[in-house]
């Protein structure tokens, strides 16, 4: 199985590391490019801390990655079926949702990733995280905030929302219960 819920430090730092090395870049370079602390960045090499998703999208944007490429190379010789017990998963430390990367191929720009966000919680994501993507947000079960900029969109079950130009964004649940939604993505 392909998980990194349980203890993702190990490969989380080994994929920081490994891009790191790939672009030749020191731990300032990269602090700099991705607005995240050197310190930061040494812990999660040194597997001291389980970074949240608002730096992992950062440490990604900066190597001109998704959140799933840096989470998971995409390879070439990918199976075509994937059994849902092998599909990655992820849970954010900071706010408890889980991801899914449903689908990734390096031979094909779009992603797709299933998030259950927990009642009440908020992700906030900056602009830069959208600027190699063109996204669609399809709420599956409970009820989802995205603010997008400065507009707002409530959406209820079965309602989906394309995003516009990159933003800072918000996901928020508002409801009492987990929501659930699928995101499908395409790399530019």
């Amino acid at each position: 199985m392909s998980t990194i819920l349980d203890d993702p430090s190990p490969q989380i730092a080994a994929r920081v590391a490994a891009e790191r090395e790939r672009h030749g870049w020191s731990l300032a370079d990269l602090a700099e490019r991705s607005g995240v602390s050197k310190a930061m960045l040494s812990k999660i090499e040194r597997q001291e801390t389980s970074p949240t998703a608002v730096i992992l999208l950062r440490i990604a944007t900066a190597f001109g990655l998704t959140l799933a490429g840096l989470l998971e190379t995409p390879t070439r010789t990918a199976a075509r079926l994937l059994r849902a017990q092998d599909q990655p998963r992820w849970k954010d430390p900071a706010t408890g949702y889980v991801r899914r990367q449903i689908f990734q191929s390096a031979d094909n720009p779009l992603e797709l990733v299933e998030v259950h966000l927990p009642a009440g919680a908020r992700v906030a994501l900056p602009a830069a995280s959208y600027a190699f993507i063109r996204q669609v947000v399809w709420l599956m079960s409970g009820s989802l905030h995205i603010h997008e900029g400065s507009e707002t969109c409530a959406l209820s079950a079965g309602d989906r929302l394309e995003f516009g130009a990159p933003a800072d964004v918000e996901f928020h649940n508002p409801g009492a219960k987990p929501c659930r939604y699928l995101v499908a993505l395409v790399r530019q």
